[in-house]
């Protein structure tokens, strides 16, 4: 299941070959700034741009050094002749760690971003099939007034592109390099070494740094993706709950073959959502520990570097995980039409309440009065669970107020989603050629 699932361009971004791929491409760039301003001669920029690195060797001298970047730059330098004496020229750790991550997290964003687009696409697509697509609304779990299906999933659809803008904002945040020696101060590599570097490797230079790029920048990126990851749990809670045996309004896609549980064949659990639900409490965690390593000692420590380590690929990692999960959870979603109608019954007709409620006010009754005499009926409805429009036309007291045909006027469900197409129309979400939009039946008034 977890192959099915597995996205190899993000394992490849925050791959050990990457990283060091990142760090010799952030020293080239730094050579050739040193030697567009004549420090370092331009003849040896060919040799340094065709210096090489060895994981192995990498390894070997890390049990020496127990240092990553010194032992980067020595397996480089054996790479290279005379010419080796140029690269880390006046820089110091951080701007090489620093400004590669930047990179990196550059190529996660644009990865995430292309899958929040494809789950906007599949949410826009299905909230069009099943804009008319009548369900009960419930707030604290409980039947309130109809709504459609469609207009929960335009509602999750609109969400995810607030989280798209964000990303874009937190991508543009971290897009910055650092190129400015010991403490931040320039001392060892001029500016315009930073900004010829940085140019190359399209990003802008910080504007100021100490030893490290600020750390606020990367909690923003993980706290977003942990802002994306506590939605994809909205989305899935909600389908969780729609699939439950007395409600089985929706339910995510079950395969032939597939099986629910080692000890009941008949079970098929939302083990997918749960799943969501599970990892995207890992990525809010993740976005606490960013936070913390905002505060450093002084110009730098290094009480960040272990974590970054971790939450970082992590967050990435199962951010890209969940977005591909509950893309095609929504993609094969099985919708149950008859049994929103059916749960949408169940009150015999306690949704009209307010419509109810409100006519009355219309008729003169103060809003105290009306929501009594309405409310007397409603809760009758609920312990005998018998009819309400039958319990209101046996009340004197309503049927003074309103005629047998206004009151039975009340109760048509097309009442409740007569303004769907503009809220559509103001979400942009429009039909599709490749969409295939419900063509259900006009609700007619029901009396109950």
């Amino acid at each position: 299941m977890i192959e099915r699932y597995s996205r190899p361009q993000m394992k490849k971004i925050w791959s050990e070959e990457n990283k060091f791929d990142k760090w010799l491409q952030v020293e080239i760039a730094v050579c050739e700034g040193w030697a567009e301003i004549g420090t370092i001669p331009k003849e040896a920029i060919p040799k340094i741009k065709a210096a090489r690195y060895s994981l192995e060797r990498i390894t070997e001298i890390l049990k020496i050094t127990h240092h990553d970047m010194t032992a980067f730059l020595q397996t480089v330098a054996e790479s290279l002749d005379n010419e080796s004496r140029f690269i880390h020229l006046g820089l110091t750790s951080s701007d090489v760690i620093d400004t590669a991550l930047s990179l990196q997290l550059k190529e996660a964003s644009k990865l995430l971003v292309q899958d929040i687009a494809e789950l906007i696409t599949v949410l826009e697509d299905k909230a069009i099939e099943h804009k008319q697509t009548i369900m009960i609304g419930r707030t604290h779990g409980v039947h309130a007034e109809p709504i459609t299906f469609g207009l929960k999933l335009a509602l999750w659809a609109q969400e995810m592109k607030r989280n798209a803008a964000r990303l874009a904002e937190a991508e543009k945040t971290i897009s910055v390099g650092k190129i400015s020696g010991a403490v931040g101060t320039y001392a060892t590599v001029p500016p315009e070494v930073e900004e010829r570097a940085c140019a190359k490797l399209e990003l802008v230079p910080a504007p100021i740094s100490s030893q490290i790029i600020q750390r606020d920048r990367h909690a923003q990126f993980v706290t977003t993706l942990a802002i994306i990851a506590s939605s994809l749990e909205k989305f899935a809670t909600e389908i969780r709950g729609l699939q439950r045996t007395e409600i089985l309004e929706a339910e995510e896609p079950f395969t032939a073959g597939q099986t629910g549980s080692s000890a009941m064949p008949h079970k098929r659990n939302p083990e997918l959502c749960e799943r969501v639900c599970g990892l995207a409490r890992l990525v809010r965690g993740y976005a606490l520990t960013s936070m913390e390593n905002v505060a450093l000692w002084h110009e730098r420590d290094i009480s960040h570097s272990s974590t970054e380590r971790v939450i970082f690929p992590d967050a990435c990692l199962v951010l890209d995980y969940i977005l591909s999960i509950f893309t095609s959870v929504m993609q094969g979603l099985q919708v149950y039409p008859d049994n929103m109608r059916r749960n949408l019954e169940l009150t015999q007709g306690l949704v009209f309440s307010q419509r109810v409620l409100i006519s009355l006010i219309d008729k003169g009754l103060s809003r105290q009065k009306a929501y009594e005499l309405v409310q007397r009926n409603a809760m009758k409805a609920w312990k005998q669970k018998t009819s309400f429009s039958d319990l209101l036309k046996a009340d004197a007291d309503i049927m003074a107020h309103l005629s047998k045909k206004e009151l039975e006027a009340l109760f048509d469900y097309n009442y409740f989603i007569k303004h769907v197409d503009a809220v559509f129309r103001r979400l942009g979400i429009t039909e599709k050629k490749k969409a295939k939009a419900a063509k259900t039946e006009e609700l007619a008034p029901q009396s109950l």
